[in-house]
């Protein structure tokens, strides 16, 4: 009887043992767990970030930055304008028409710059 308890212990045993390695195995292949290492630097930024205290805005930090407002002037309405002076000036000046002389001058000979004179086609045969 007692040998039989102990076959029956040490096969318990060795089940046991087996399952709880592949638990471990299971566990270890399918979720790796990562070790969070200390990050110093990342560390003090936060801590610093926390301890900020933002200073209080006054009414008057503006000052020396912002120019003052002031509404622009209105233009002045076209009415109030001299038209009829400015009219007349315009009637009386004289159009500028291309190629029309101005004053009694001669009008100037056109030049047709993409025609060759004709000295210079029979240079060009020879």
């Amino acid at each position: 009887m007692f040998g039989q308890s102990m076959r029956a212990s040490r096969q318990l045993l060795a089940r046991a043992a087996r399952q709880q390695h592949a638990v471990t195995m299971r566990r270890s292949l399918m979720t790796p767990t990562a070790v969070r290492q200390a990050d110093l630097v990342q560390d003090m930024y936060l801590k610093e970030l926390r301890a900020y205290k933002p200073t209080p805005v006054k009414p008057n930090d503006s000052e020396g930055h912002v120019q003052k407002f002031s509404i622009p002037q209105p233009p002045a309405s076209p009415e109030e304008a001299d038209l009829a002076s400015d009219l007349k000036a315009y009637e009386d000046q004289v159009p500028e028409v291309e190629g029309q002389a101005a004053g009694g001058e001669s009008a100037p000979a056109e030049q047709d710059w993409f025609e060759m004179p004709e000295e210079d086609e029979e240079e060009a045969h020879h």
